[in-house]
């Protein structure tokens, strides 16, 4: 809980982001500051999980929807470039979700762990932890996945070989690499 804060004050956040749908579970804990707008944390999102930012996004919070608005939406979408984190987390454990990909639908749960003062020496966005990699792009949401990751573990499969030419000889779906993460966060301003 945030206690006596002034309005401009900088936190940092805590955040655990937790793929939905997918088991084992995929996830990521990052430290954000307080201060980022939700385009920022897309983007932070984007590159932590290790997508590629090539489809439509939202975040639902308390039930509204942030996203770009575009003519073609057929309900309100309020602009997330102008709405930064602390607009909407005001304590720990708050949750809201994220989600990439409207075909897929990937659906993060983002949990809001723990509110901080920033340290001097660490540069934000910062990522802790993380286990498993992210699921390739377009693979047919959490359903195609699991089919993915049943014929790439057979070389007996039918689709073994065309799959493995598709998303790469070496994807290994335990592996997070925290170090490259971090090299591309560092690059964030």
């Amino acid at each position: 809980m945030i206690k006596n804060e002034k309005s401009n004050d900088i936190h940092i956040y805590q955040l655990k982001i937790t793929l939905n749908g997918v088991e084992p579970p995929i996830w990521r804990r990052i430290q954000v500051r307080s201060d980022i707008t939700l385009l920022q944390l897309h983007r932070i999102i984007q590159n932590t999980m290790g997508w590629s930012d090539v489809h439509l996004h939202q975040f639902i919070i308390d039930g509204e929807t942030y996203s770009v608005p575009t003519p073609m939406d057929s309900f309100e979408v309020i602009d997330e470039k102008n709405r930064t984190l602390n607009q909407f987390i005001k304590k720990e454990k708050f949750q809201f979700a994220y989600e990439y990909d409207f075909g897929d639908s990937w659906y993060h749960i983002i949990l809001v762990e723990n509110i901080l003062s920033p340290e001097s020496n660490i540069h934000y966005p910062v990522c802790l932890k993380g286990k498993r990699a992210c699921p390739p792009e377009d693979c047919g949401g959490s359903y195609g996945y699991d089919e993915i990751l049943e014929a790439i573990q057979d070389p007996k499969h039918p689709e073994h070989e065309e799959i493995l030419d598709w998303i790469g000889s070496d994807f290994d779906p335990e592996e997070f690499d925290l170090d490259d993460v971090n090299k591309i966060l560092s690059r964030i301003k």
